[in-house]
């Protein structure tokens, strides 16, 4: 295949490339710089500007681009970041698609489609939940539509948590878990969807591969657990106690708004599409996830 990706250096789109690569598929990184060989091409989507001509031949586009949800508190500036740099982004991709004849749009989006869902188990069918991640992604997911509309197959891909030691949430409770701080938020009784790294690209490579995909798809593995079992899986797979609970007013007052949307709530998703087109996890439960994550 031919595969362009834009949100290429993060965690995932940088493993997605690697992965491409190594199984012998052409990929061009789309960079927001000047391009510094054939296997990049320039874009500067705040400006809405990439060459569509260069899409031309292209089997597939994948679009993993935003700021990181938990990388700073969230001021009002910063959730405008967070909507500017997914929603721009992806409807300056759908309708270069559509431009170049490219076949498949693979666009990000999150489980946090879902909002809060308790306890309840939630899959591809279900309805948007409330809030500003909700929101999000609602309208991260609608800006695919001129390319859904012109008959793309578009695929959005609802990413739960990606544990990884290098990055997102899991490389900064190792930190916390190495000075003894670890323990269970708020309750613990709120759901946390995941996937394993390597699962991660897999699906990605799976859905760019088959064609009858289309539509949202729940990137998480089959068994989300409580932040409880969580807390106690990772201190299991670090060998740290994770005695402490910290309660959920201190969590909202040391993070702000993202604990209540992100920390101290949660979904239950399971994979819907994924096990009825009979992809295999590799990483399937959360103690097996964190020992690969880890090198255990």
């Amino acid at each position: 295949m031919r595969v362009f990706v834009a949100g290429s250096s993060g965690l995932i789109g940088s493993a997605l490339v690697t992965s491409l690569r190594g199984g012998g598929h052409d990929v061009t990184r789309l960079v927001r710089r000047r391009a510094s060989g054939p296997g990049e091409l320039a874009w500067d989507p705040e400006r809405g500007t990439l060459d569509a001509v260069s899409l031309r031949g292209a089997d597939a586009v994948v679009n993993l681009c935003g700021a990181g949800i938990g990388d700073k508190r969230w001021s009002g500036a910063y959730k405008q970041t967070l909507r500017d740099s997914r929603i721009t982004p992806t409807d300056v991709l759908a309708r270069a698609v559509v431009d170049a004849g490219v076949p498949t749009l693979v666009n990000a989006s999150a489980v946090g489609w879902y909002g809060d869902t308790g306890d309840r188990v939630v899959d591809e069918h279900a309805a948007p939940g409330g809030g500003f991640l909700a929101r999000l992604c609602r309208d991260w997911e609608a800006a695919t539509a001129t390319a859904a509309d012109a008959g793309v197959r578009t695929v959005t891909v609802r990413t739960a948590t990606v544990l990884s030691p290098h990055g997102g949430m899991l490389g900064k409770l190792c930190r916390l878990y190495a000075l003894g701080l670890g323990g269970r938020l708020g309750s613990g009784r709120q759901y946390l969807s995941w996937i394993s790294l390597a699962d991660e690209v897999s699906a990605l490579e799976f859905v760019l591969a088959r064609d009858d995909i289309r539509g949202p798809v729940n990137l998480c593995a089959p068994e989300p657990v409580t932040n409880a079992r969580f807390t106690a899986a990772l201190g299991r797979a670090l060998h740290r106690p994770a005695p402490w609970r910290i309660p959920g007013v201190v969590v909202s007052a040391l993070i702000g708004e993202f604990a209540d949307e992100a920390v101290l709530c949660g979904q239950r998703a399971v994979p819907g599409v994924l096990a009825q087109a009979g992809f295999t996890f590799r990483r399937p439960t959360i103690d097996t996830a964190l020992a690969d994550a880890l090198g255990r």
